[in-house]
């Protein structure tokens, strides 16, 4: 067998490549690892071995229910597949499976301002435990840098002391989800909060800004689940069609205050969404605008604006 045809080394050549353009590729090879383990189990270890036959029984072997997991499954294989044809690997890709049927997209949940400060009010009136000190005021700074920086969680959850530079009021982010470091701007308001934090942190700048126990970042999972307990006592009327809030929708919020921000004050969105993009951490403008979800303001303020500029169009055409 030809080492370089070897469905492992090939798999860890596309991984490679992918990491290559700058992508973490986490998911994606766990489910490439999945392919390489069930081949080996049936006894294939060289590429060419991989027929259709073969794949479509490896997609039928993962028990993923949800459209949208299975599509994802097939869209890495597939786009493995894609690869190793173009590199001259494999005469063409054997796998030709038909995604299946999503059913109607549910739209991210967008918090107003209002709403946001009862969730604030929420996180900072929170209890310690025995296990959790300074719990509130943890939590409160989190949402606050995900709502107000639109942060991921857990890119906010695991700064460290020396990412915050409070007197050029900036936060590193370091690692985000592409692999890539950048730098964020802040306002006062979320300056006063990253620096009461501070005063209680260690002056070591490897240190975890947000830690119970003065060791360990607080898991991205430990700050969801208790933004799901306040949500729900809160109990917010979820419109028809619309997800049910979560900590992810305080980032689809910052988005969408963004955009309506800009139409309020007159600025073409166009000439904006290249740096929202990289404020935001994302590779493209692409990745940008899935979290540009309309909302009753901008259809409001978008309509207003269609409404000035026909006018004067119309003006200019009328003799």
């Amino acid at each position: 067998m030809n080492d370089d045809a070897a469905v492992t080394a090939v798999v860890s050549d596309f991984l490679a490549y992918k990491r290559a353009l700058g992508r973490k590729y986490e998911t994606e090879e766990a489910a490439l690892r999945l392919l390489v383990r069930f081949a080996d189990e049936h006894g294939v270890t060289d590429l060419d071995g991989l027929t259709g036959p073969l794949l479509e029984e490896f997609l039928g072997s993962r028990p993923r229910h949800r459209a949208r997991s299975f599509n994802h499954l097939v869209l890495v294989v597939t786009g493995f597949l894609n690869w190793a044809v173009a590199q001259g690997r494999l005469p063409a890709c054997p796998l030709q499976r038909i995604r299946r049927p999503e059913t109607a997209e549910r739209l991210p949940f967008i918090f107003e301002t209002s709403q946001v400060r009862l969730i604030l009010a929420a996180a900072g009136a929170l209890d310690d435990n025995p296990r959790a000190r300074n719990r509130a005021m943890i939590h409160r700074t989190v949402f606050a840098l995900c709502y107000g920086l639109g942060l991921r969680a857990g890119e906010a959850c695991n700064l460290q002391v020396g990412d915050v530079d409070t007197d050029r009021q900036l936060i590193t982010v370091r690692g985000g989800k592409f692999g890539k470091s950048r730098l964020v701007p802040h306002g006062p308001r979320i300056g006063e909060l990253l620096t009461s934090r501070l005063n209680h942190c260690s002056t070591v700048p490897t240190d975890p800004l947000f830690s119970f126990d003065g060791r360990r970042s607080i898991h991205p999972c430990t700050s969801s689940s208790v933004f799901h307990q306040i949500i729900t006592e809160l109990d917010f009327t979820v419109p028809d069609g619309v997800s049910a809030p979560r900590l992810h929708s305080l980032r689809h919020s910052f988005a969408v205050g963004c955009l309506l921000r800009w139409y309020r004050e007159g600025i073409d969105p166009s000439d904006r969404l290249f740096r929202l993009s990289t404020f935001m951490g994302h590779v493209s403008p692409e990745s940008t605008a899935v979290y540009l979800r309309i909302t009753p303001e901008l259809l409001t303020e978008g309509a207003d604006r269609f409404e000035t500029y026909a006018q004067s169009v119309w003006m200019e055409a009328t003799p």
